[in-house]
């Protein structure tokens, strides 16, 4: 009997976004992608919880900021750093100044310029920065704010598939995804997200959700700008896109 298609879209999004030894699913077509994408705030929360219980872990008997370095290394180690190389290639592309289809031959290059390099090492260090302030919150809310910051950073993930967004180009990840989720998954998904966010400042339960707010309406600007750079999306710009959030909701999280 034929599986549903969102059954196949949860093993693609396990096996797209994490390392989780899931057999991947029997079909590979847009319904499964849609429903990977719609899935991917839900699989970036618990792989948030994950981390945020091995940073509390790591944080009761090691320096916060060895804590929190150990914890950004583990993240990419779980994610294969699928979010870091398209962060590094979409800034190579974007500092090129070149065209559309120049800049789109650079993002499809093995190599990693200057401008990547430092998008990579600015990211890892704002990570690594503000991880190591948030592991001295009490475990709930350090748990909270983890599983907000990558949830929220899939969830710019599944904003950038919305109906209405094209892809980049013919082929590849973004062509597979582009267009395949509603309006509706993508309020749906930053309910979940805000909601996550609500233990994240126990004084203040609106500065979380709040943040979600922020952080994703600035990640929208830079969608915006991709797009109509680029012409669409492709897989390294939705790397970057959830690398920027994540970055971006941590960091809200210390500062408001």
């Amino acid at each position: 009997m034929t599986r549903p298609p969102w059954t196949d879209g949860l093993r693609l999004a396990l096996t797209t976004f994490t390392v989780a030894p899931v057999a991947g699913p029997q079909r590979l077509d847009r319904p499964v992608a849609g429903w990977s994408m719609r899935l991917a705030p839900a699989v970036g929360a618990l792989l948030g919880l994950l981390l945020g219980g091995v940073l509390t872990l790591l944080a009761a008997g090691l320096p916060a900021l060895v804590a929190a370095a150990l914890t950004v290394g583990l993240a990419a180690l779980l994610s294969r750093g699928l979010h870091l190389d398209g962060l590094a290639d979409t800034v190579d592309a974007l500092g090129s100044y070149r065209s559309r289809e120049r800049a789109l031959e650079i993002m499809k290059s093995p190599e990693v310029g200057p401008f990547g390099v430092v998008a990579l090492v600015l990211v890892l260090l704002l990570q690594t920065a503000t991880l190591a302030q948030l592991s001295t919150r009490p475990p709930l809310a350090l748990l909270a704010c983890l599983a907000a910051a990558v949830a929220g950073g899939r969830l710019a993930i599944t904003a950038a598939c919305r109906r209405g967004i094209p892809a980049a180009r013919p082929g590849g990840m973004g062509a597979l995804v582009a267009g395949t989720v509603g309006p509706a998954a993508v309020v749906l998904g930053a309910v979940l997200v805000a909601a996550l966010a609500l233990p994240a400042v126990p004084h203040r339960p609106w500065q979380g959700p709040l943040t979600i707010l922020i952080a994703l309406s600035a990640v929208a600007a830079l969608r915006t700008h991709l797009v109509r750079r680029l012409g669409g999306v492709t897989g390294d710009v939705l790397g970057f896109l959830s690398e920027i959030s994540t970055t971006l909701i941590t960091v809200g999280l210390v500062l408001f």
